[in-house]
């Protein structure tokens, strides 16, 4: 057997290292954080219950006036185990297939878009389709007007760097902008879902937030950290996986004509590759020792997801290879650290995969589509990841 043949994946029949699509240009962490890029440190930081949420602009949001619960992001300690196991339910595999139906509704509508247009941006599509499977979990689902995808887009500042511990300010003109999108977002989407629950609640997690006794401003800002946190990152993935596979012919073929178990993991595998949110930032509240290091109380510490998912001493010698169901050692998941790890894991991450394959599988069987223009990539420092805008696709030419 020769060197090409030993590294050639068993499942798609592909050598050598997968294109990194999002070149990973990220600035470089500061001097108020240690970087970490070993899987094993990484995963033990995760892990431990006194390693606390320090990313995702933490310090900023825990000290929202006029709110009494912070987002379940946030929470540590018995009170986030509490939101945790309460809200799980929505988010188990079970439960995710009961959204397949109308997941499958949804992106048959979106390709039917596709198909009426000719072409379209697909980073426009994802959006939309994060965001309307998230909304029926969360209770979005009575807004006034149309466009929630869009006001939920402008959340996040694009000079506003989460990384803890440096200053928080935004230009005016952009707080300003941000201000406004918040409060569209609230008269238009979130108050009228908190009148219809308060009148007939329903099983989603607006409803379980009244039952708790939240306030409006509560439930806004648990509404924001949904929409930045999950409905933008699974937006972003589903642009990176549709990538991949439409820049690779021989993957997109195992894709569509692999079973559902397959196509999983092929989604894990680009996901390991790509993680969507590269830097997972955590404080340790009081002294810990790891792998052996003595932590101090008050640490702050940058997980690199991207560089912890390539660790050879995980992922094998040839960790950089798009190999769908690699062979890992136990308790190792095959998108590595890209859902995070510990009590601050992912929630959606069935979720995310779910509707991205649904979407993915039925866009991609059309053997017409094509690319116009590939995405343009850019860094969004608040998830502290990749952005891909302006992803033209369209039905080739058997629809010219």
């Amino acid at each position: 057997m020769t060197a090409s043949e030993s590294a050639r994946c068993p499942m798609t029949g592909l050598t050598g290292p997968a294109p990194v699509l999002t070149r990973r240009d990220a600035p470089p962490v500061g001097d108020l954080a240690q970087p970490v890029e070993s899987y094993a440190r990484a995963r033990d930081l995760l892990r431990s219950a006194q390693a606390q949420q320090a990313g995702f602009l933490a310090d900023t949001v825990s000290s929202v006036p006029g709110s009494q619960h912070p987002p379940v992001l946030y929470l540590e300690g018995e009170e986030h185990t509490e939101m945790r196991r309460a809200t799980a339910r929505y988010f188990t595999p079970t439960q995710v297939e009961t959204y397949q139906p109308a997941i499958a509704r949804l992106a048959d509508d979106l390709i039917g878009k596709l198909a009426q247009r000719g072409e379209i941006d697909l980073d426009d599509l994802s959006l939309e389709l994060a965001v309307r499977v998230a909304a029926e979990v969360v209770g979005l689902t009575n807004s006034r007007l149309p466009g929630m995808d869009r006001r939920i887009e402008r959340f996040i500042p694009a000079s506003l760097n989460a990384e803890p511990g440096l200053p928080t300010n935004a230009p005016l003109l952009e707080n300003m902008q941000q201000a406004a999108a918040l409060s569209l977002f609230y008269t238009l989407d979130v108050q009228p879902a908190i009148v219809a629950r308060r009148r007939a609640p329903g099983d989603d997690l607006i409803s379980y937030l009244l039952s708790r006794g939240y306030n409006d401003q509560d439930i806004v800002t648990e509404c924001v950290t949904y929409g930045t946190a999950g409905m933008i990152t699974t937006r972003e993935f589903i642009s990176a996986a549709a990538w991949h596979l439409l820049k690779s012919p021989e993957l997109r073929a195992a894709y569509v004509h692999g079973t559902e178990k397959e196509r999983h993991a092929i989604l894990h595998e680009i996901l390991r590759l790509e993680p969507v949110v590269g830097t997972l930032y955590r404080r340790t509240a009081e002294e810990l020792t790891i792998g052996g290091e003595v932590v101090p109380q008050g640490s702050v510490y940058a997980i690199d997801v991207g560089q912890a998912n390539l660790d050879p001493a995980v992922m094998g010698e040839n960790a950089a290879d798009l190999c769908p169901m690699r062979e890992l050692p136990r308790g190792v998941q095959a998108q590595g650290l890209s859902f995070g790890d510990g009590h601050h894991r992912c929630p959606g991450a069935f979720l995310a995969i779910k509707e991205t394959d649904v979407f993915l599988r039925r866009l991609l069987i059309w053997n017409d589509l094509e690319v116009v223009r590939e995405p343009s990539v850019s860094y969004n420092e608040v998830i502290k990841g990749y952005e891909l805008r302006g992803f033209r696709v369209r039905l080739g030419k058997a629809r010219a």
